[in-house]
């Protein structure tokens, strides 16, 4: 579903989306930081790489002869580099993963639009830069994840997003489903059918 509001004019957007995300379950802190370490780990691994290109043609482009060149991969905060690419990585890997990183797949909790039924491209990038907002102070932006009513961050607030946790898989329901009948059986209880975690007389 897209939104088309009239140029001009005031509407109150959140209410209407964020009322479809009513008593969803929100992911815990713990899955939150552990999707971050994996997806920082992988974005690590990654830019090496990117960097090697970079400052080869960086300094082809300056004239340095081939035999000249020496590159040192190095990952800094300080560098643009570095930073623009953790940036790329985390937008372009949320909006691509449709709220998902590797890290969050990974930890099966999911960033929700507070706005849209789907992340932007805008609120992907918009979010990994607020990064920075929530790592100002010694942090403290993500430790807003224990005072917010929604266990928002700073860099969900900027974004209008939340993270929430995803779904127990089909198979893993079946599963469950499977063994509960077995151990109906098993105990002799007169069930007759057990369907989708629901049991029956």
């Amino acid at each position: 579903m897209r939104i088309r509001w009239a140029a001009g004019k005031f509407h109150p957007h959140e209410p209407v989306c964020a009322e479809a995300l009513r008593g969803i379950p929100l992911a815990s802190f713990g899955a939150r930081l552990a999707a971050y370490v994996i997806d920082f780990a992988i974005a690590t691994v990654l830019y090496s790489p990117f960097y090697i290109v970079v400052d080869y043609l960086w300094q082809r482009h300056h004239g340095v002869a081939d035999g000249d060149i020496r590159i040192v991969v190095h990952f800094d905060f300080h560098e643009i580099w570095s930073l623009a690419f953790l940036a790329l990585y985390f937008g372009l890997s949320l909006y691509w993963g449709k709220g998902q990183t590797i890290g969050k797949w990974m930890l099966r909790i999911r960033v929700r639009s507070l706005v849209s039924e789907r992340i932007t491209l805008w609120q992907a990038v918009e979010r990994a830069l607020g990064y920075g907002a929530s790592a100002l102070e010694g942090g403290f932006g993500f430790l807003q994840y224990f005072i917010h009513g929604n266990h928002c961050c700073v860099h969900d607030r900027i974004a209008e997003t939340i993270v929430v946790k995803e779904p127990r898989r089909v198979k893993e329901r079946r599963k469950e489903v499977a063994e509960a009948r077995v151990e109906a059986n098993e105990n002799g209880d007169g069930l007759e059918e057990i369907e989708d975690g629901h049991v029956e007389a």
